[in-house]
């Protein structure tokens, strides 16, 4: 048995409000519906009870006979069959509802556990509304994402599993270098704790707990292993587009005012600022010392003429954003700078910049990825040193436990 029980590093002095309050959710809906219900017996005369069987009967193995079924049948049962998600009956009631219903405690246990040890660091990189709506989007793709496998079922899909395989998504891409404590159960030979690769775990989870079984069920499983599939694959998606757009608009950002220098010719093709007649002067004024005047013309670039800079000249021009009191475009240029310049060997002083500016602004998870990509990076004696004194500021676990 392979258990995750926790990672690291994680935000500090964070309260993930939201996280909480999803899994609060849950559990109470659990308690105050599905336990109760599940304890209560059928009414025979709910004309709910025939639609139900009838919908099961041709898929019950040979032999099985429906007074079996009635047997062992809870009011829970007609309840998961009237708000489940049915792919051949579609409601959206149903489709966000059907999230919040489990199959049981052991269902609920192991959807609650990930959700509590990966939520906390995507509702910190994403905020509070926007990990709440990417959620629930994610768990909606989810869902249709099984349901096109589905076909015309009536057989419904309940639990927080799609949405909670968003969630796992987003964290594989935004959180590569974090580590998942493990509990590894098999006994008589292992009985320990280990510190993994959040990838090799969360790799672990996509291909042996779901693809292997979609070849090897045959559609036989109750499980939904299109949803977790479909949800995981979205939350990719998501965190793919949020790092390309730095998880904020840019012309929410005041310092890319977006406007044409009046001095300057602009290149006829294109209508924007040539790059030969910027760079120039922008190396003149970080040459003379004359920050403002530099800012003055950066903020007038857009992002193609951005990744003209040279790795160093971000840096320089990055750390003169910060002193400005602009450290939102500072990590946009950092991060247009890795795109563009993605097989240069001079990074290392790029990730440490973008590493010291998310530990500064509280993110220590962030910043977790970029300072050992700077160790990765061949850095410079001077660039390792501060990479490393970084590092000691973050709370990592430090060896196995």
């Amino acid at each position: 048995m392979f258990l995750p029980i926790g990672d690291t590093p994680n935000p500090r002095n964070f309260f993930p409000w939201v996280n909480w309050s999803l899994i609060a959710a849950n559990i109470l809906i659990y308690l105050v519906i599905s336990l109760p219900l599940s304890f209560q017996s059928v009414d025979p005369r709910d004309p709910l009870l025939l639609e139900y069987l009838r919908t099961i009967a041709p898929s019950l193995p040979a032999g099985v006979p429906l007074r079996a079924v009635l047997a062992h049948l809870s009011a829970y049962d007609l309840f998961v069959f009237s708000y489940g998600y049915k792919p051949a009956a579609p409601q959206i009631s149903d489709l966000f509802f059907a999230m919040f219903l489990h199959g049981g405690f052991l269902h609920l246990a192991g959807n609650m556990l990930f959700l509590w040890i990966y939520g906390d660091n995507v509702e910190h990189r994403l905020g509070r509304l926007g990990y709440l709506v990417t959620y629930l989007g994610t768990g909606v793709v989810a869902t249709l994402a099984f349901a096109m496998f589905a076909g015309d079922s009536m057989i419904p899909m309940v639990g927080a599993s799609g949405a909670i395989s968003g969630v796992l998504g987003l964290y594989f891409l935004l959180f590569p270098r974090n580590q998942v404590k493990v509990f590894v159960f098999l006994f008589p030979f292992i009985l320990d704790v280990f510190l993994l690769p959040a990838r090799l775990v969360l790799g672990f989870y996509l291909i042996v707990d779901n693809l292997l079984p979609v070849f090897l069920s045959r559609g036989d499983s109750p499980v939904a292993y299109g949803a977790h599939i479909g949800g995981f694959i979205a939350g990719l998606v998501v965190a793919w587009i949020g790092e390309r757009a730095g998880w904020q608009l840019t012309g929410r950002d005041p310092f890319w005012r977006r406007k044409k220098h009046p001095d300057r010719p602009v290149a006829p093709e294109t209508g924007d600022v040539a790059v030969d007649n910027f760079l120039p002067d922008i190396r003149r004024a970080l040459a003379d010392d004359e920050p403002e005047t530099a800012l003055e013309i950066l903020g007038q670039l857009d992002r193609r003429q951005l990744a003209a800079l040279s790795p160093a000249e971000c840096v320089d021009l990055a750390r003169r954003l910060i002193h400005s009191g602009h450290a939102a475009a500072a990590v946009r240029l950092l991060r247009i700078c890795l795109a563009h310049h993605s097989r240069s060997p001079a990074l290392a002083p790029v990730y440490l910049m973008l590493g010291l500016i998310r530990l500064e602004q509280g993110q220590p998870t962030a910043a977790y990825q970029y300072l050992l990509e700077a160790l990765d990076h061949d850095p410079d004696d001077e660039t390792a040193a501060l990479a490393r004194q970084a590092m000691e500021r973050i709370n990592v676990y430090r060896r196995r436990r």
